[in-house]
């Protein structure tokens, strides 16, 4: 299906190619606007929602089409894809997610707020039980008053300095902070890219020949009432959740549901709890042959979720886009996170 989208969008893009490069070219804002945005955007709609695009003059003769997803997971290999799809263009060069920018030419202003590598550092904290969770926290050498407009000047700044996906995939947690509330050593944020390939090395490496498989699964009906009331039913591989590698598959994904359950306490009736169970049956043994672990489902108050963990989110997030599109007949969302040690599902093994 996406094979068929992506060769029908570059057929089109040929069409036109003429004229957008000359519109990029000649670099007049509105022109951009009116003649290649507004054009080529209900084509990328086509294809996924949430992919947009960035475009300029990647130098005197090459124009630059970037196909961006803001970091959403769920859409990254919707967007590597299209691009992997992309002809050979001597004018034209096509980039999948925004690229890493050398730090010297990293500048961002918003307001009276500047950010720079002058005055962004870092420092990392090792959680005791957590030793593989990259926690950082991004210091702001002024005045953090206003946290939120400094916490998105440094995402905007790490997004461009560390490029998309490496910005989405390789930071487990992270705060931004002024430098009065900074409390250990200060590093330059020249060097958070060597960092992070150290610990992404040291991860790799770690669990590199770590494959589960299910001979030990063992799914528990557990059930418990919401504070309306109503009834909560789960089916969970408890065994699952006890194992000891779960860093090795820290990719967890959510796949959510909305049913009409008003006359079964919020619970599905019989038509919808056959065929959400025969769509999460395929999903399971889709995702199976591609290592992916079924961790269980649950619902209440009309809405089914059904969870799994895996080593990577590209697959995961296929399957799911594909599940949406052969069921309109339910309102279906997705998440997907990197969770290395599965504190997502904590309160079903809390004692």
């Amino acid at each position: 299906m996406e094979e068929k989208q992506y060769k029908d969008f570059w057929d089109w893009f040929l069409t036109k190619e003429k004229k957008f490069y000359e519109v990029v070219k000649e670099g007049e804002q509105e022109s951009i606007e009116k003649d290649f945005f507004d054009v080529i955007a209900p084509k990328l709609n086509l294809i996924k929602d949430g992919c947009y695009f960035l475009t300029g003059m990647s130098d005197s003769t090459i124009a630059e089409l970037i196909i961006t997803v803001d970091g959403d997971i769920t859409n990254i290999a919707f967007a590597e894809e299209l691009i992997e799809a992309a002809p050979t263009l001597d004018r034209w060069k096509f980039t999948a997610l925004k690229p890493a920018i050398d730090i010297q030419k990293v500048s961002v202003s918003m307001g009276d707020y500047h950010f720079s590598k002058d005055n962004i550092s870092f420092y990392s904290n090792e959680i005791d039980d957590y030793q593989d969770e990259i926690d950082l926290v991004f210091v702001y050498h002024g005045s953090a008053e206003n946290k939120d407009a400094v916490t998105t000047g440094v995402c905007i700044f790490l997004d461009n300095f560390l490029g998309e996906l490496n910005f989405a995939t390789q930071i487990d947690t992270f705060t931004v902070i002024g430098i009065d509330q900074a409390e250990k050593e200060l590093v330059p944020i020249e060097k958070l890219q060597d960092f992070l390939l150290w610990r992404e090395r040291e991860f790799t490496e770690k669990y590199k020949s770590v494959k589960r498989t299910d001979a030990e699964d063992e799914f528990s009906i557990l059930r418990a009432d919401l504070g309306n009331g109503r009834p909560l039913i789960a089916c969970i591989n408890m065994h699952l959740l006890t194992y000891d590698a779960k860093a090795s598959y820290p990719w967890i994904a959510v796949l959510t549901f909305h049913y009409n359950g008003e006359h079964n306490d919020g619970l599905p009736e019989k038509e919808d709890f056959e065929k959400l169970s025969d769509i999460e049956d395929q999903a399971v043994e889709e995702l199976k042959k591609d290592g992916y672990l079924y961790i269980g489902r649950e619902s209440a108050d009309n809405i089914k979720e059904s969870y799994f963990a895996g080593k990577d989110f590209r697959k995961i997030s296929k399957v799911f886009n594909t599940i949406k599109q052969n069921n309109p007949e339910y309102k279906i969302s997705v998440r997907i996170f990197k969770d290395k040690y599965w504190q997502y599902f904590k309160y079903y093994t809390a004692n």
